[in-house]
């Protein structure tokens, strides 16, 4: 628990930092380069990530197991073999793209530079690898650089610099520098820790026979991934640009919760690795109901900051994008419901990676077909863009709430334990952080955010610390565990 207390607390700052560094994109991307270009922007990235995902090969939760089971002191060869794998696929899919370059582009290109935005995915996947390997050493500062500093504040701060120099192509430029300094920021602290390996040659055998074993990781990787993504491919192909970027400014804002799921996913591969070694299935159930608490706990209070004042929060991006109020409270509901899958799939992965990974294609073929029924109904009732955007939130949230249902039931009967942790105290803080909210938005807009999202947190923070939280999940704020503690408090779990 201690270890699990300090990877949350280091990647809880973390999305702090995301949070101060996403606005100011989302805002020079709404306001300078307008709703259009950031929805053609948006197609593109559908592509490009996943193929960086599916081209790690699962590395992100694979590497823990391959480094548990590994022979001590070949560490840096193993990962080394990732490394070299994840290259090898990324740069065959980066040359595909190139020369096939259609399906980036469903609404067509902002400028003649935009292909060249294949040229992410070979560091997207690297950065993935190295950031693995930093958490197996508990080392998720390195994560929190990479991917809530270096990376957002470097696009932020490149958009803007690239629309007086060259607009029509600065947000795919602002992108590939983004990924650049995100490997560069993950490789720094891996030389200090791993160093290059001694000895260690590439052995096409070796290497390819990781793909057997990690197929399933990362095909799961892919799909759940995919869950937040392929509702904006299917919706480039149902509506105008302007509704795909309404969407992605939505789905940017509701992503910043999120990430708090994500924050743990670091920590929590490689101490449930290490319980099972041992077989300690009673500690991996408690693990699970602990840090799902967390997560919903932290999210609900979050969606409720975002959500009451979604008007204002979506205005802030610019007139246009007011429309997606309604798509940005749907997916911050479906962040909320999503967090028992992502908790449980923490522990599936590995105990039962292959009824997992259908599991997760089954939730993926729903969501596909929810929402091309929704948006064919929408299209031929001719909705605004915003009922495009809402039924394309909506779809999501029924496929993620299913799948939470199901993985949460699957885990549960593999580790003889419920792993689902509701507490009423959830009920108790929500309501008075509603009243709050609800009369902050008779405020003006400007004080609707500068006062009302503080209130609404304040207010749901006090009443969940005092009635919900107990000692053990207080430990996330104490300050007690260097690496040394962490690692005694895991194994004696």
């Amino acid at each position: 628990m201690q270890a699990l207390a300090k990877g949350g607390r280091t990647n809880v700052l973390g999305f702090l930092l995301r949070l101060a560094a996403r606005i100011p994109f989302l805002f020079i991307a709404g306001r300078l380069y307008g709703v259009d270009a950031l929805g053609r922007f948006a197609s593109a990235l559908v592509v490009i990530e996943l193929l960086a995902l599916v081209c790690s090969m699962g590395e992100k939760r694979g590497l823990a197991q391959r480094l548990s089971d590994g022979e001590t002191g070949r560490e840096t060869h193993l990962v080394f073999d990732g490394l070299a794998l994840a290259l090898v696929f990324s740069l065959l899919a980066a040359t595909f793209l190139w020369f096939v370059p259609a399906p980036m582009f469903p609404n067509g290109m902002n400028s003649p530079l935009d292909p060249l935005l294949v040229v992410a995915i070979p560091a997207y996947a690297l950065t993935e690898v190295l950031l693995a390997a930093q958490a197996y050493r508990y080392d998720i500062k390195a994560t929190v650089n990479a991917r809530a500093i270096v990376e957002p504040w470097t696009i932020s701060i490149a958009a803007g610099a690239f629309y007086f120099w060259k607009p029509d192509a600065g947000l795919a430029l602002a992108y590939i520098a983004s990924i650049y300094a995100g490997l560069f920021a993950a490789l720094w602290p891996f030389m200090r820790d791993y160093g290059l390996p001694m000895d260690w040659r590439p052995d096409p055998r070796r290497i390819f026979g990781i793909t057997g074993r990690a197929l399933p990781l990362a095909t799961a990787d892919a799909i759940e991934w995919g869950t937040r993504r392929v509702d904006i491919f299917i919706l480039g192909f149902f509506a105008a640009p302007a509704a795909v970027g309404i969407y992605y400014a939505a789905q940017q804002v509701a992503s910043l919760p999120q990430k708090l799921k994500t924050s743990f996913e670091p920590i929590l591969g490689p101490v449930i690795t290490r319980n099972l070694k041992t077989r300690n299935y009673g500690a991996i159930a408690r693990q699970v109901r602990q840090v799902g608490f967390w997560i919903i706990a932290a999210q609900a209070g979050i969606a409720l900051a975002l959500g009451i004042p979604g008007e204002a929060v979506m205005g802030l991006l610019g007139p246009n994008f007011v429309g997606g109020t309604g798509a940005l409270g749907l997916l911050l509901l479906a962040e909320v419901v999503a967090s028992a899958a992502v908790v449980s799939e923490a522990a599936l992965v590995y105990i039962a990676r292959v009824r997992n990974l259908w599991i997760s294609i089954g939730t993926i073929a729903v969501q596909a077909a929810l929402t091309v029924v929704v948006l064919t109904f929408i299209e031929r009732s001719a909705l605004p863009n915003g009922f495009m955007a809402a039924g394309a939130a909506g779809a999501l949230m029924v496929s993620l709430a299913l799948a939470s249902l199901v993985k949460a039931l699957l885990l549960s009967k593999l580790l003889g334990a419920p792993v689902v942790n509701w507490r009423w105290a959830l009920v108790w803080a929500t309501a008075p952080a509603v009243l709050v909210g609800y009369g902050a938005t008779f405020l003006p807009e400007w004080l609707e955010l500068l006062v009302g999202i503080p209130a609404i947190l304040g207010v749901y923070g006090f009443v969940i610390w005092h009635r919900g939280f107990g000692p053990d999940d207080r430990v996330l704020f104490s300050r007690s565990s260097d690496a040394e503690t962490a690692g005694d408090a895991t194994a004696s779990s």
